[in-house]
């Protein structure tokens, strides 16, 4: 049975899509739901799972060419074991023959000292690139499962995405390479370089003393973890809460232009910048007046993760109303962060560096953190931003107020 692969069905603000990734060619076997195309659009890279156990029979639309809304992509033969057109019924084995009789020769090597690995296991250690020697089997007899190799591959911390894809050029030699832009890269260009001309940006900085935050983490991160099931307690929740708070003081700094339209709202949408491994992505936490501390955490985290795997859905990063992103992640001491259209203002964190600081007429030694406020102009005057961004302090350096609401 012949079956039609089409595009996923692109949101109204996305016209079209790129094929970025071909997992598969036409004949290669295919399980129900594998994964068998990337397709990259402005926003996010959306997956296209096999409908059925078969092959692809024929790929219509190649990498890199444009495809719209459920366009056809590609014909796939249902059933199909090892090349198009049923050469299964020619006496394929079936690949549930195939894999036992792979797990029947691993048990002999694992005689001589190998391994047990299951075939499903080992395709996805594959694509994943997870080292087999450093996971433990839980399986029969020690046996490496799918499950065992997932596990092993969440335990990593992932390092930084690069931005840009990685092009190794020999040192000392004149050689030159010229890469495609991927399709978002080529989006966020276009959305930062608006933001630069359509918009009367500046920016206000100030610091912020982080020892009562830290102290308060310190006291409490064990029974903060244990009440709320593993929630690990950050620094970022305490500026999401605070933000939060501030926004509610100072309507325009939450606001957006539409036109010659000012649209308030009477919620707070924060989105978090997030690295992710083709570009920066903002990912939004709705209603983010109705969560505590452990929600925002895990919010965040749960986004940060899916983000790197690229999991998020472009609902998840359309909307929000203020942006908040941390440069000190990457080390970065101060920077001008660029608004985030249609929203007029957006909160840089940086690294928390210890410095001398006058106290009381006496000199200590403190974690201190550069903040960093832009902002539109043509909505928020210096008196607001200022304002807005002194509040933040002060509930960053008291936080009983964002408790108290003061």
């Amino acid at each position: 049975m012949t079956i039609e692969i089409k595009a996923p069905t692109f949101p109204e603000s996305v016209q079209d899509g790129t094929v970025a990734t071909w997992h598969k060619k036409p004949g290669e076997a295919v399980s129900r739901d594998e994964l068998i195309v990337d397709i990259e659009t402005d926003k996010v890279v959306l997956e296209v799972v096999a409908p059925a156990d078969g092959a692809l029979s024929e790929i219509i639309k190649d990498e890199g060419d444009t495809v719209e809304s459920n366009e056809v992509i590609a014909k796939f033969e249902e059933g199909a074991g090892g090349g198009a057109g049923g050469e299964e019924e020619k006496g394929e084995e079936k690949p549930e023959e195939k894999e036992e009789k792979a797990e029947e020769k691993e048990e002999e090597a694992a005689k001589g000292g190998e391994q047990l690995v299951n075939p499903a296991a080992r395709k996805l250690a594959e694509e994943k690139g997870v080292d087999l020697a450093s996971v433990k089997g839980t399986g029969k007899g020690g046996r490496i499962t799918k499950e065992d190799v997932q596990k092993a591959e969440k335990k990593p911390a992932a390092a930084p995405a690069a931005a840009a894809p990685e092009v190794s050029v020999p040192a000392g030699e004149r050689v030159e390479k010229r890469v495609a832009m991927t399709r978002m890269r080529k989006r966020i260009a276009e959305r930062l370089l608006d933001a630069s001309q359509s918009t009367a940006m500046l920016t206000t900085f100030n610091e912020v003393n982080m020892k009562p935050i830290m102290d308060l983490r310190k006291n409490y991160k064990d029974l903060f973890e244990k009440k709320h099931n593993g929630t690990r307690l950050g620094f970022m929740g305490f500026f999401v809460k605070a933000a939060v708070e501030a926004l509610k003081r100072y309507s325009a700094v939450n606001a957006s232009i539409d036109g010659d339209d000012i649209v308030y709202h009477g919620y707070q949408d924060i989105g978090v910048a997030v690295s992710a491994p083709k570009g920066l992505v903002v990912p939004v936490l709705r209603n983010a007046e109705n969560m505590g501390l452990a929600d925002i955490e895990n919010n965040i985290r749960d986004l940060g993760l899916r983000a790197r795997d690229g999991k998020l859905s472009i609902e998840e990063m359309t909307g929000g109303t203020f942006t908040i992103t941390n440069g000190g992640v990457f080390g970065s001491l101060l920077s001008t962060p660029i608004l985030n259209p249609p929203q007029t203002a957006i909160l840089g964190m940086h690294k928390i560096q210890e410095r001398p600081m006058a106290v009381d007429g006496k000199v200590e030694i403190l974690p201190m953190m550069y903040l960093a406020l832009s902002y539109d102009h043509r909505l928020i005057d210096g008196k607001e931003a200022v304002g807005f961004l002194v509040a933040i302090k002060e509930m960053i350096e008291d936080p009983a107020r964002i408790l108290l609401e003061v």
